[in-house]
């Protein structure tokens, strides 16, 4: 189906868009789009951030001994 498109066809399609919508609102267009690709990229980093860099279990095993310690404390 889009075997018949080539580069001429598509350079056409091009100049009549530009002709369409002109230069100002293809520029903001893709200014828009820009934006929206630059918030993704930092939501997903910032996701990246809040995720956990020890496993559960370390962590789990870490707060069993501030707890082990803290009770020694307390002993003493």
């Amino acid at each position: 189906m889009l075997s018949g498109i080539s580069l001429p066809h598509i350079l056409l399609l091009l100049v009549i868009v530009v002709l369409i919508f002109g230069t100002g609102k293809l520029k903001n267009a893709g200014k828009d789009l820009g934006g929206f690709f630059k918030g993704f990229k930092e939501g997903m980093k910032s996701d990246d951030e809040k995720a956990p860099t020890t496993p559960p279990q370390i962590a789990q095993q870490d707060a069993q001994k501030h707890i082990d310690t803290a009770d020694q404390k307390d002993k003493v």
